[in-house]
């Protein structure tokens, strides 16, 4: 089970010793206009913050990484609205911390993986020095982040696992499709299947855009709508050279639960 800071349903708290200044409720261009009214629990967020959704550790879930122990780090806020999203929780609860602290709380709890995660965590710009500052510790940083932003000013330490949006997701129109240029050999993509359709249009992007020879690529079962079991086959049948993901912390915890 998880250890670390987390929050159960807290709304989000001022800091006590806020800074005048603030950053500017878009912090990424890339945010559509019908869009932006999500990004509002990050209006008045002090310069220097971040709104903290939770920190804690567990097994990492997901990636090529999976099984090991890793420090989570998950924002509040995000712009998409996925129908199969299992986090509407941080889409507006957190609380804001300096980013000193949040370095030091996941620096403290030990592991040598750390995941920033979210909600969407690209649309914090303290986001990109907490990353690099993980990495200047010696820690290897995964960041989970949906396709919808662009990855450019990532450091390039961090190893990105990019999540492109299907059409079964409901947010395909959001994919910043200039990524894929951008990924690295370490970064890995990420597919979530809801359904035939979306397997077809996904296997048909790899293969156009030859993304198995860029990196690892992931296709993962919509948790409830695809039997992984079916996916498995498909992914057979049609011979890709992709990995069929689970779900690991779905399976050894609830599949609701928090913190884990």
């Amino acid at each position: 089970m998880s250890t670390g800071f987390f929050l159960e349903d807290r709304a989000t708290e001022s800091h006590p010793a806020a800074a005048p200044a603030t950053e500017p409720l878009l912090p990424v261009e890339s945010v559509s206009p019908h869009h932006r009214h999500r990004l509002r629990p990050l209006e008045g967020k002090p310069v220097g913050t971040l709104l903290v959704h939770e920190i804690y550790r567990s097994l990492q879930g997901e990636s090529t990484f999976a099984g090991l122990p890793c420090v989570f780090v998950r924002l509040t806020a995000c712009h998409l609205r996925c129908n199969y999203c299992d986090t509407p929780h941080a889409f507006a609860q957190g609380v804001i911390l300096g980013l000193d602290e949040v370095v030091a709380r996941a620096l403290e709890l030990g592991d040598d993986l750390v995941e920033i995660t979210g909600g969407e965590p690209l649309l914090q710009p303290e986001v990109y020095p907490l990353m690099t500052r993980l990495a200047d510790a010696g820690k290897t940083v995964l960041l989970e982040t949906s396709g919808a932003i662009d990855i450019a000013a990532v450091d390039p330490r961090v190893r990105v696992i990019l999540d492109i949006k299907t059409p079964g997701s409901g947010e395909v129109e959001a994919n910043v499709w200039s990524n894929l240029a951008r990924l690295k050999p370490v970064d890995e993509v990420k597919f979530v299947v809801c359904d035939r359709a979306d397997f077809d249009w996904a296997g048909a992007i790899v293969r156009a855009q030859r993304l198995a020879d860029r990196c690892p690529v992931l296709f993962s079962a919509a948790f409830g709508q695809v039997n992984p079991t079916d996916l498995a086959g498909w992914i057979l049948e049609a011979r890709l050279p992709v990995r069929l993901q689970l779900q690991q912390h779905k399976i050894l915890w609830d599949p609701n639960a928090r913190g884990v």
